[in-house]
């Protein structure tokens, strides 16, 4: 990952194939495209303090590896100092690095990492585990005031598929194990997990349970939560290791308690998950809604009939439009087609192609399978207005949905500043939630004095509600207090979360980002069990400090 921004170096977002794209930014956001007027402080210009780490500790943690060497390289610290939220991204790029962690570890296997935890506790150090350094919470990052030595525990070695229970549809993952490489290994058996989260490329198994992810095909494996049937956690008091049976009545759920904890309880190693075949056949299907009220019905009663596909996701007119403006120039023949379906539309369906709103749904299983479900699905998008647009659009989503991302550090390099919320709350609340959401950012960016852009998906639908997932960008009236605008926006659109009822993050985690509404979500008492629940596990608060509560 690059130090500054997100994914590899040489990868980049352009909207130079893009011919839409600059002139709608330019009309959302006052945008020029073409000026690139921030670019991140040179590596060798920051100023990087001298590591914190007396020989005694340096030693231990030697030793704990087998010999391996204890890295106080100074690239390494600044990669291991944060994740990959906003805040973090315009912190570094400016060269403000905050509390770097003084050395980075990599274990080997479990015992490494106890020793490793023991060396640290022995010394007072503070340990933060790190997976793929994906959060965008705050997850990772060190108290600022924090005077202790930091170690940067980093599982990326523990990566392997350890085994899989084929009878049981089970496989024993390690926690370092970046989505790729984990789908490979169990792609070469026949088998997948089928957890795709928008920071698959870069995250890690470990990563996901610590966060309580979610991934795009999560109306059919289930999220992380789900998958996760048992799990091993290197904690000060020795290794939990929970039972990987199908269900149990022992008490509140220890594995429950692990599931989001962001390192707060110990080092997750290992985990034990549920595993579905390759399928047969895979695709996702393009749709077009008359309006964003339609999309919203339709997903709810596809969760309420007899369809189970694996992704049902619909945009607003908004992220219809971005969707639209960020195709690649087209073909003679591409244009054509994109004249030939806006007539139709607006002559046959009475479409108002300014409201109509994108939709993808996904099938999977065998081609009978993938069949009945799709006219299942068919029967309920055509009651509420919907079209099907065919393969090609599913294809492309398919094909870049783990590219979006890169599209924040193109905004921050011209100026501006783009972030997402994200939310989950029942269906009967979705229509007024996402009006309350809208007006509250809307709210903040007229208070600013600022053009600002809003748009929004349903990306995951359950039995009882759906997620709804915000995205917002800005250029900040002021550069050099940018964040503090962002901090509006960003507080009113949380705000709104909690006080229409719904979750304030359904899979982006608490971190520190959102610690200040968890109160007003899980009530005081329920502040109060996760505080006796840290402090009991971890009294000497060694353990990631400060996420959480």
């Amino acid at each position: 990952m690059r130090w500054w921004g997100w994914g590899h170096d040489g990868v980049s977002f352009t909207h130079e194939d893009k011919p839409a794209l600059a002139p709608f930014l330019r009309q959302r956001i006052d945008l020029d495209v073409t000026r690139v007027t921030s670019v991140p402080v040179a590596f060798e210009h920051l100023d990087i303090a001298e590591p914190s780490l007396s020989p005694a500790l340096q030693a231990a943690l030697e030793q704990a590896l087998g010999g391996g060497p204890a890295s106080t390289d100074a690239l390494d610290r600044v990669v291991h100092a944060r994740g990959k939220s906003l805040r973090d991204l315009v912190r570094h790029r400016r060269g403000e690095l905050g509390r770097l962690p003084d050395v980075v570890v990599r274990p080997g296997d479990e015992d490494e990492v106890a020793a490793v935890l023991r060396a640290a506790l022995d010394a007072d150090a503070v340990l933060i585990p790190f997976g793929g350094g994906t959060s965008i919470s705050g997850s990772l990052e060190a108290p600022a005031r924090e005077r202790r030595t930091i170690v940067s525990l980093d599982l990326s070695r523990l990566s392997r598929v350890l085994a899989v229970d084929e009878a049981s549809r089970l496989a024993r993952i390690q926690a370092g194990a970046f989505g790729p490489d984990l789908e490979r290994q169990l792609n070469a058996r026949g088998w997948t997990l089928g957890h795709f989260p928008d920071s698959f490329t870069h995250s890690t198994l470990g990563g996901w349970i610590a966060t309580r992810s979610s991934g795009m095909q999560s109306d059919r494996y289930g999220d992380i939560g789900d998958l996760t049937r048992a799990v091993r956690v290197v904690t000060p008091s020795g290794l939990l290791a929970t039972r990987p049976v199908p269900s149990t009545s022992t008490g509140p759920s220890v594995r429950e308690m692990v599931l989001g904890s962001e390192g707060r309880l110990g080092v997750i190693t290992e985990a034990t998950l549920h595993v579905r075949r390759v399928p047969e056949r895979r695709i996702i299907l393009g749709y077009l809604f008359p309006t964003w009220a339609d999309g919203l019905a339709a997903m709810r009663d596809i969760a309420a009939g007899e369809a189970a596909p694996s992704v049902t996701r619909v945009s607003d007119a908004n992220e219809t439009a971005f969707s639209f403006a960020t195709r690649k120039k087209p073909s003679i023949l591409d244009r054509l087609k994109s004249r030939a379906l806006t007539t139709y539309l607006r002559r046959r369906h009475d479409f108002d192609v300014e409201a109509m709103c994108l939709s993808f749904i996904g099938y999977e299983g065998s081609p009978r399978h993938v069949a009945a479900q799709r006219k299942l699905v068919g029967r309920t998008v055509g009651r509420h207005g919907g079209v099907c647009i065919g393969s090609s659009p599913g294809e492309l989503y398919d094909q870049k949905k783990f590219d979006t991302p890169y599209i924040r550090d193109f905004l921050l390099d011209r100026g501006a500043l783009a972030d997402v919320s994200e939310t989950s709350a029942p269906w009967s609340a979705l229509p007024e939630l996402y009006d309350t959401v809208m007006a509250a950012g809307h709210g903040a960016f007229d208070e600013l004095g600022v053009r600002g852009f809003m748009m929004c998906h349903l990306s995951h639908s359950y039995h009882a509600g759906a997620c709804l997932y915000f995205t917002f960008a800005f250029k900040p009236s002021a550069q050099e207090d940018g964040l503090r605008e962002y901090d509006l926006v960003k507080s009113a659109i949380q705000q709104a979360f909690v006080d229409s009822g719904a979750t304030l993050s359904h899979h982006h985690a608490v971190g520190t980002e959102h610690a200040r509404w968890l109160e007003e979500d899980i009530s005081a008492p329920g502040v109060a069990m996760l505080h006796a629940l840290f402090t009991g596990v971890d009294p000497g608060a060694n353990l990631n400090p400060g996420k959480i509560v």
